[in-house]
């Protein structure tokens, strides 16, 4: 009798949680996902273009080759999800770290139960070191694609950082995004606009993701 496969709890593997101004902390999290039937068509997958938003922010550092092969390990005989990728990168707010940094961690592949992992993506990006939910995770259909985003707190040498982030998931690619500008690191949470953050996922979606 064969052996049964793993129940690992591993679909969309992403969760990241911003550190300092000038360095970023990124951590990975395994998020589960229950099983169902059917696999989409692979169509879709998710780049690091040279920047984001609209030329704002420029690739720092392209992390895929190694944390997007820990999500691709981690992910490895997952029964909702084939085909796996993972994609990790930073970038700088006008190519200087000191300004802001905006991470962004994902995989595209072929994925199932896009709603769990999108839920599950907000509750990794809080089990980071010393990282707190300081705003609960909001819902926000933007042109039709569904954006879930948060405001996290960690506090490293002493000092507590105020990141929001975002999260979407489709059935070909998944990622959050966090981002950690000044004077962000110093905001009350309860004043981070989350549907501007939104729209800011949305923008970056709409850049990073390609035709196969």
């Amino acid at each position: 009798m064969a052996p049964l496969p793993k129940k690992r709890r591993v679909g969309l593997i992403i969760g990241i949680v911003a550190g300092a101004i000038v360095t970023v902390v990124v951590v990975l999290v395994v998020i589960g996902m229950a099983v169902e039937s059917g696999f989409p068509e692979a169509k879709n997958k998710l780049t690091l273009p040279q920047t984001l938003l609209d030329g704002k922010y420029r690739l720092a550092q392209d992390l895929s080759d190694s944390e997007g092969k820990k999500i691709e390990d981690e992910a490895h005989g997952a029964w909702d999800a084939k085909d796996l990728h993972g994609v990790v990168g930073t970038y700088n707010l006008d190519g200087d770290a000191a300004k802001g940094t905006l991470v962004v961690s994902g995989m595209y592949g072929r994925f199932q139960n896009t709603d769990t992992a999108r839920r599950n993506m907000m509750k990794g990006a809080a089990q980071g070191d010393n990282a707190k939910v300081a705003v609960p995770a909001k819902d926000f259909e933007l042109s039709g694609v569904t954006i879930s985003c948060e405001v996290v707190t960690q506090e490293q040498l002493g000092t507590k950082f105020t990141v929001p982030m975002c999260a979407w998931a489709d059935g070909n690619t998944g990622a959050t995004v966090a981002t950690v500008n000044t004077p962000l690191p110093t905001q009350d949470p309860s004043q981070i606009d989350l549907e501007a953050a939104a729209r800011n996922t949305l923008k970056v979606r709409s850049e990073a993701v390609r035709p196969i």
